[in-house]
């Protein structure tokens, strides 16, 4: 009987340990299973923090206007190598819109296709082009103007890029050294002897209300530039040289 005794207590004792155990283990579980669910959570933490530095970076306020000669039925000037100066222009806007929304400056084209700006009943199309130009600048109210072309000459040895502005501006004078040293500084001021230089006829420098220049990028009419000018690589390197000459500009002339 005794022995019974001690048979039964020992089954009563592994009853309760093995309870106990149990118990133990799937409150284990229950941690490990709140701590999982909880990780998500301070994911979200961290990244939202992350969103919230990117959203409170602030613009310079900053505005241009990049305005691509020609296009539509306009192509402007043919190169040697048939391309049309309305292309590359495009593409290079395009390449130095990019440039300065990197740098926090908000970017206005006049064009951004080759969608004719001028309307089919319009009698002159292209001062009704120049026009709607004017407009679109004067809507935005810039701080500048850039105006992209290329240019060409009846002596195809002559290259290299050159800025014009408008007689009587200063703005418009220091924005176009601004730029003519940073092309200078791109393709070699050895292989550039071209300086930015005053008109008084242009259409868009006379009319613009703000600071403006053209940038003439390269001569169509030169074999060797024609053939860059085409390029990714070259559109690329005329935008750079565009973008920061646009940022001394702006940086010395209208910081607050």
């Amino acid at each position: 009987m005794e022995h019974k005794k001690i048979e039964w207590c020992m089954a009563v004792c592994l009853l309760l340990g093995a309870f106990f155990l149990f118990a133990c283990g799937s409150r284990g579980m229950k941690s490990r299973g709140d701590e999982q669910e909880s990780r998500p959570e301070h994911t979200q933490t961290e990244q939202s923090g992350t969103l919230d530095e990117t959203r409170d970076v602030q613009t310079t306020g900053w505005k241009v206007v990049l305005d691509a000669g020609h296009g539509a039925a306009d192509s402007g000037k043919e190169g040697v190598n048939k391309a049309l100066e309305k292309d590359i222009n495009l593409s290079i806007v395009f390449f130095l819109r990019d440039r300065l929304q990197q740098k926090g400056i908000e970017v206005k084209l006049t064009r951004e296709s080759d969608d004719p700006l001028y309307t089919s009943s319009d009698s002159n199309k292209k001062m009704a082009d120049m026009k709607r130009r004017i407009e679109i600048i004067e809507a935005y109210q810039p701080h500048l103007v850039v105006s992209i072309h290329q240019n060409s000459y009846p002596d195809a040895s002559v290259k290299g890029p050159q800025v014009f502005y408008y007689t009587g501006s200063p703005g418009g004078e220091k924005l176009a050294n601004e730029i003519q040293s940073s092309f200078d500084f791109a393709v070699g001021a050895e292989n550039n002897t071209r300086k930015a230089k005053a008109n008084a006829d242009y259409y868009l420098l006379l009319h613009t209300p703000s600071v403006c220049v053209i940038a003439e990028c390269g001569f169509l009419s030169n074999p060797q530039e024609a053939n860059l000018l085409v390029t990714e690589e070259y559109q690329k390197k005329m935008a750079d040289a565009l973008a920061e000459g646009i940022a001394r500009y702006l940086e010395k002339e209208c910081a607050e």
